[in-house]
């Protein structure tokens, strides 16, 4: 879908120019972790779909990667997500850091924003060969997306974003929404954003994340049933609001570990295609 333009660009069929990033080939099982918007508790779950993975079948291989990641520490090997991190430790990955977090900004703005302030392009290559390598060393790979669906990846190609990544990798999605009120509006923007591109979006997971009194907000007890008969999409889980994960721990919440255990995720992401 992408690259093969000898001036470095190409276009897709709705005139998107597109970055030089060519898809690998890829035949593991994966998954595309996405989400309504910033701070929704994207890795947070993810680490917990990772752990309940692990208890289920103690003998997975599971694969991790945050191709894009923003707002990165500093250390003396350099930029460091610690989402990234955190989603290693809960997966076992002991692919080395270029793997797991191949892009990586310090600023904490979208990607596209941050590239073009430090003047540095995104290395697509080393997104490709992460994917490849993940691919090949695993039972199943997990990705996580940053931020929303429509968040701009490359300054050269602003177009591009989240979702057209997520419709180059062809791995079936799931989308980390907030549980409470706004939820249907954001939920079923991303969902039709997602499925105009023809992304396999397998799954809805909603989250608390902050805790509060839940009879303040009644949209609660009834946004799982509207989302699935707004969007077609199954709620797969609903995430309480648990203690925050300790960032680049990699260690969340029992409860939330418990709310996506219901679900066999070797089965999600076998999602067939339409």
């Amino acid at each position: 879908m992408c690259g093969g333009g000898g001036d470095g660009e190409d276009l897709d069929p709705s005139g998107i120019m597109l970055p030089m990033f060519e898809p690998p080939a890829l035949s593991t099982p994966g998954l595309f972790v996405t989400g309504t918007g910033t701070d929704v508790g994207k890795t947070t779950v993810t680490c917990a779909i990772l752990a309940a993975w692990r208890e289920q079948d103690r003998r997975v291989r599971l694969g991790v990667c945050k191709p894009f990641s923003s707002g990165c520490a500093r250390d003396r090997e350099g930029l460091v997500s610690e989402d990234a991190q955190s989603l290693a430790k809960a997966a076992g990955c002991a692919a080395p850091r270029s793997v797991v977090s191949p892009v990586c900004y310090a600023a904490p703005v979208a990607p596209a924003v941050a590239a073009e302030a430090e003047d540095r392009t995104p290395d697509w290559s080393a997104v490709s060969a992460a994917l490849t390598q993940l691919d090949q060393d695993h039972d199943a790979v997990i990705v996580e997306a940053v931020g929303g669906v429509r968040v701009p990846l490359d300054p050269a190609y602003p177009r591009f974003m989240v979702a057209e990544f997520a419709q180059a990798l062809a791995y079936p999605v799931v989308v980390v929404a907030d549980g409470g009120l706004g939820t249907l509006n954001h939920t079923l923007l991303t969902v039709e954003c997602l499925t105009n591109l023809d992304c396999r979006v397998v799954g809805l997971v909603l989250n608390d994340p902050k805790p509060g009194d839940p009879g303040a907000d009644p949209s609660r007890d009834t946004n799982a049933q509207w989302l699935e008969r707004l969007t077609g999409v199954k709620v797969l889980a609903h995430v309480p609001a648990c203690r925050p994960m300790k960032p680049g721990s990699g260690d969340p919440d029992a409860r939330a570990v418990a709310a996506v255990s219901g679900v066999d995720w070797s089965q999600v992401v076998r999602a067939p295609k339409a």
